[in-house]
C-alpha cells in the first residue's frame, strides 16, 4: 500500500478556485481515476506557470534559513547558560 504525502492527497473542489483548478488539470492530465492530486497541480503549475512555483520555493527557503538560524542562536544561547551554570555551581 502506497503511503499517502501531500503530493499524492486527493484535491477536492471545496471553493471556486479549486473546481477551477482541478478541472484545468484533469482535462490537461486525464488521470486514470479521475481524481486530481496535488501532485499533478504541481506538474501541471510547474510546465504551465513556473514562476509561481520558484516564488514559493524562494519564499520556503528563505524562511527554512531564517528558522535555522534561529535555531542555532536559541542552541548557542541555552549552551552558554548551560556552561555558565555548570561553572557557577561548582564554585
Amino acid at each position: 500500500m502506497e503511503e499517502e504525502t501531500t503530493l499524492t492527497k486527493t484535491v477536492e473542489p471545496e471553493n471556486e478556485l479549486k473546481t477551477w483548478l482541478v478541472d484545468y488539470v484533469g482535462e490537461k492530465t486525464v488521470p486514470e481515476n479521475d481524481e486530481v492530486t496535488v501532485e499533478n497541480i504541481v506538474d501541471v503549475m510547474s510546465t504551465e506557470f513556473p514562476e509561481f512555483l520558484i516564488a514559493i520555493a524562494e519564499e520556503n527557503w528563505v524562511r527554512g534559513y531564517r528558522q535555522a538560524l534561529d535555531d542555532v542562536e536559541e542552541g548557542q544561547r541555552l549552551a552558554q547558560e548551560e556552561q555558565s551554570e555548570t561553572v557557577h555551581s561548582g564554585e
